[in-house]
């Protein structure tokens, strides 16, 4: 299956999959300047790119562990949710919930993207739910480990 992508920049890179393997694909950062993203600050890393997803899917952008166990440096909104019928440039919130400012160069891989399937449910209102072993218990209740 082909995803269609659009270069919107110059000096955009076409999102790659470090490997065969590998479920995401790498965005790199289309910046004019290098940004460093102070410690506790955000900011915006645009792609220079735009997709388009296939319908019934939803594009996630999720992190990169090595930025986040090295770095401190995690998307904002911790999944980014792309629609399938958008179509503007992929830019990704990230943030800095390390301890030293961390630098970003054009080109460095900042996110993935994940595409997988989606469902839409209607929603509908009703008086009671089916019941289950778990019921309604939340937040560790099936236990610490």
């Amino acid at each position: 299956m082909n995803l269609p992508i659009k270069k919107l920049r110059s000096g955009a890179i076409l999102p790659t999959r470090a490997t065969s393997g590998s479920a995401g694909l790498d965005l790199y950062a289309c910046l004019d300047r290098p940004m460093t993203i102070a410690p506790g600050k955000l900011c915006q890393i645009p792609s220079g790119v735009a997709v388009a997803l296939p319908k019934g899917t939803v594009g996630l952008l999720c992190g990169r562990s090595g930025l986040g166990v090295k770095h401190g440096i995690t998307l904002s909104n911790s999944v980014g949710i792309i629609d399938c019928d958008y179509r503007g440039e992929l830019i990704a919130g990230l943030c800095n919930v390390g301890t030293e400012p961390y630098t970003i160069q054009s080109g460095d891989r900042f996110a993935q993207l994940l595409v997988v399937p989606v469902w839409f449910p209607v929603p509908e209102e009703t008086a009671g739910l089916p019941q289950t072993a778990r019921g309604n218990s939340g937040f560790g209740s099936t236990g610490r480990n």
